[in-house]
């Protein structure tokens, strides 16, 4: 039952963002995932990557597909994709659990070597990632529906898109990376009023952003 623009009461009684209610995929993925603040490098590699895979999909597609893609591209494990072959390529390509679009995968197993070396250069994935939170003037005062529908792309999600792809890595656009940085908590994009807002901040203000390396 909707209750205000961009939140919904459920059966449950919960209220939450409109598009955490339903599917029943949505809502555990609203509720226990999205947003919350990430420093797990596989987590972070294996995220912005289903982000890539996701490019002109829905992301229910890639969500019902997540654990056969875990199981395809070996939990993330970025330093094993790394050693991907042209073999491993054709095996994926014939996978019919996974999406099989020959960029894209070709995409993930080069990404996963420019992985190895950001984790090389700045301690973790993490330490790399987690410096791209937005200023405090870059967030909307409320988070409201149309507040959020603004912020497809942001100035750090662009700056984001612009270092990695001059690392070498693709199918990183600003909206993908930002994308990424709300499921992976470097932002909370949970409406207000949405029973996850309060419990993501509290999250984020108990996290402890990774440190180790220094970007320019």
């Amino acid at each position: 039952m909707p209750v205000s623009k961009g939140l919904v009461r459920d059966d449950d009684g919960l209220t939450r963002c409109w598009w955490g209610a339903d599917p029943e995929d949505y809502r555990a993925y609203h509720d226990d995932e999205w947003g919350r603040p990430v420093a797990d490098d596989r987590r972070l590699f294996e995220k912005i990557c289903l982000e890539g895979f996701q490019a002109g999909l829905s992301w229910l597609t890639i969500l019902r597909k997540r654990e056969n893609f875990r199981k395809a591209f070996l939990r993330f494990d970025f330093a094993k994709v790394a050693r991907f072959t042209e073999a491993d390529v054709t095996r994926l390509l014939q996978d019919p659990g996974i999406v099989r679009h020959r960029k894209k995968i070709e995409s993930t197993i080069t990404n996963a070597r420019r992985a190895c070396a950001l984790a090389e250069e700045f301690s973790s994935l993490a330490a790399y990632f987690w410096q791209f939170q937005p200023p405090r003037n870059e967030r909307p005062r409320r988070m409201t529906k149309a507040a959020l529908f603004k912020l497809d792309k942001t100035p750090t999600s662009t700056s984001l898109s612009a270092d990695l792809k001059r690392r070498g890595w693709s199918f990183v656009g600003p909206t993908t990376a930002y994308a990424f940085m709300q499921a992976m908590g470097l932002v909370n994009d949970h409406l207000e009023g949405c029973m996850a807002r309060d419990v993501v901040e509290a999250k984020r203000h108990r996290f402890t952003v990774p440190s180790g390396g220094d970007h320019s």
